[in-house]
């Protein structure tokens, strides 16, 4: 995977995976501020041609790395992030059920921005 580069565009809320230019994979993400300041993946695509190259996993691990970085929890949202953090709970820590239900009670409030 030496050939990807993964790239936050925050503005847009989405971490992407680039590969000769070209976006092969995402996260859509957004961020929460109350009950704390967490990062809110809910979608994770990658396009059909790049499947299976682990794409997918190293947008999930990017993404729990910035919010370490960041001093920032993740409220998991998409399932496939969900699963890998189930997986990886040496990198991904557990959520706070509360800030788990701020994030869905936050999408339920936007609806339509995902």
């Amino acid at each position: 995977m030496s050939d990807i580069e993964i790239r936050d565009d925050r503005a847009a809320g989405r971490l992407e995976a680039v590969a000769a230019g070209e976006v092969v994979g995402s996260v859509e993400y957004f961020v929460l501020d109350a009950p704390e300041r967490a990062l809110v993946p809910v979608h994770t695509i990658v396009e059909p041609a790049h499947e299976g190259r682990g794409i997918a996993g190293s947008l999930a691990r990017e993404l729990y790395g910035i919010a370490r970085r960041e001093g920032t929890a993740v409220a998991p949202l998409c399932p496939y992030v969900v699963k890998w953090a189930e997986r990886h709970p040496d990198e991904a820590p557990a959520a706070d059920p509360e800030l788990l239900r701020a994030a869905k009670e936050w999408l339920v409030a936007h609806p339509g921005l995902f």
